[in-house]
């Protein structure tokens, strides 16, 4: 089951088998093995590592019941597509922290 969650969130992100393996630092044959249910008992760690590249949390991957348009967070999918895309163009969180400072200043002063 968690092999078929990895499978599921990975395709949506059009992620290869070699991509995530690859980005996460795992055997790309423990992925396959996973999605084909051959190995159904991944370590804590090796969840980590998979649901950090995939961008969702560990529960994603554990719960059947988790709401695929939202994440725990309660995010919806544009604002996690747009940190998303901030995390990856190297913007850092004390950057991005400065933006919403200087918006909530520009806001207060424009009245």
């Amino acid at each position: 089951m968690i092999g078929e969650r990895v499978k599921k969130y990975r395709e949506k992100q059009n992620m290869s088998l070699t991509e995530l393996a690859e980005r996460a630092g795992v055997a790309k044959s423990y992925i396959s093995a996973l999605e084909r249910n051959i190995q159904k008992n991944p370590s804590v760690q090796f969840l980590e590592k998979v649901a950090s590249e995939l961008n969702i949390t560990i529960d994603h991957l554990i719960k059947d019941d988790m709401d695929e348009d939202e994440s725990s967070s309660g995010l919806d999918a544009d604002w996690e597509e747009l940190v998303r895309e901030a995390m990856n163009s190297g913007v850092s969180k004390e950057e991005f922290k400065s933006f919403l400072e200087f918006n909530k200043w520009k806001l207060k002063n424009d009245d």
